[in-house]
């Protein structure tokens, strides 16, 4: 299973048609004898990369001195398409590279793996979390991507959540970070030699979903419907309507069932700790506002709508077939992403939701929709707020991943 090397990995940040960026150490790039520094934009110009008085295919700047190197890449758009979303300027590490993409140019970190590691767990949780939730971060955050390396033609992962987050070095990291990435170095989850696919959200809702109900129709046997308890083990038939119901309308006990501000601290930077009650959550809306909303996300009118009928349900209750009826038109739609997206301007919290009537228009539909749901995400793997629980209580980061992971093995990918 070891290889030897550390690879380094292509990072695709920033997608415009002009980027401006600050090179805060001397790099080098071809065509220029002399060091670049300081302030730089480039443009989109005739299917080329434009950048002072040349035009290129593509454009690399490697840093004189890596271990010291950092440049600034301004206005990043972060929380693509989520409740969130915001511009920022972002600092990195490592060298840059630009090329041509769709009428736009991308910027590609290219970084080391450990580096980017240190970044990704300090920019998907606060760097101030728990050791051992930091190891079990950094072993997933790197099976993820030692398993998901070619997911894009040009660079490797994209930088935003539909990847992992990576936010360069613009997040303050700390020592304990970078210890935890020290200590596991080079470790992967593997499930009978293969590397896991190690995936994770903010909040199951007390059950871990199946990988086939939220994406491809291929069960992974590590990632299975459980509940997210040690004391209480049985799992409720969810994918039943009435035990559904019962389940996201109550308050189960549950590692990631937490109210308290310093464990979810550790898991929620400051503008995910903008979103509170996510282990149940309430969503309503007008029959105006709910019709206006699926026409405009779908890009079908449905008309006025008659009803939202949940079709199929996962092993946590989240829906994965939900036939939407309107009085123009009806459609079964899924999986759970496209569900999310299409009931809010943003992203539902989590599919795992059921749908309450109330009331009647004067053409004889119903005047609001109220949806009561359970979690934060797809809550397939590891359950980031139940794994701060766990380490709260004194579980040790293996045994945190075995909890999430059934019959997987940490396992060494190279020294």
């Amino acid at each position: 299973m070891t290889h030897t090397e550390e690879p380094r990995i292509q990072v695709g940040i920033l997608f415009e048609p002009k980027i401006e960026f600050v090179l805060y150490t001397p790099f080098h790039t071809d065509g220029e004898e002399d060091d670049v520094r300081g302030p730089q934009t480039v443009r989109y110009e005739r299917g080329k990369i434009a950048w002072r008085d040349g035009l290129y295919d593509e454009l690399i700047f490697t840093p004189a001195d890596e271990a010291a190197a950092s440049f600034e890449l301004l206005d990043v758009t972060i929380g693509i398409n989520f409740h969130w979303q915001r511009k920022e300027d972002q600092c990195f590490r490592g060298a840059l590279k630009f090329m041509v993409e769709g009428g736009k140019l991308t910027a590609v970190n290219i970084i080391r793996t450990e580096e980017y590691l240190t970044s990704v767990i300090s920019s998907e949780m606060s760097a101030h979390a728990s050791s051992e939730l930091l190891k079990a971060h950094a072993i997933i955050s790197r099976s993820w991507l030692m398993r998901n390396l070619s997911a894009h033609p040009h660079y490797n992962v994209c930088a935003d959540d539909h990847c992992q987050r990576y936010q360069g070095i613009t997040r303050a990291t700390t020592d304990r970070v970078r210890q935890a990435v020290a200590d596991t170095r080079g470790r992967v989850l593997t499930y009978h030699g293969e590397i896991c696919d190690a995936r994770y959200s903010k909040c199951c809702g007390g059950v871990m979903e199946e990988f086939q109900y939220a994406w491809e129709d291929v069960p992974h046997p590590y990632l299975k419907g459980k509940r997210d308890s040690m004391l209480v083990t049985t799992l409720p038939p969810l994918m039943q309507e009435p035990d559904a119901e019962r389940w996201i309308r109550s308050a189960p006990e549950a590692f990631c069932n937490t109210a308290d501000k310093q464990v979810l601290s550790q898991v929620l930077n400051s503008y995910d700790q903008e979103t509170v009650n996510f282990f149940r959550w309430e969503v309503a809306y007008t029959q105006d506002e709910l019709a206006a909303l699926i026409r405009q996300r779908s890009g079908i009118d449905y008309g006025g709508i008659v009803d939202l009928i949940p079709v199929a349900r996962g092993t946590s209750g989240r829906i994965w077939q939900l036939r939407i009826v309107g009085t123009l038109h009806t459609q079964v739609i899924g999986k759970e992403l496209e569900i999310r997206r299409t009931l809010s301007p943003s992203h539902l919290y989590s599919a795992a939701f059921i749908v309450d009537k109330k009331g009647v228009t004067p053409d004889g539909l119903p005047a609001r929709f109220v949806l009561t749901g359970a979690g934060w995400g797809h809550g397939v793997g590891l359950c980031q707020i139940g794994a701060a629980v766990m380490s709260e209580r004194g579980y040790d980061y293996e045994q945190i991943l075995l909890h999430y992971y059934d019959n997987a093995q940490i396992e060494p990918l190279y020294e």
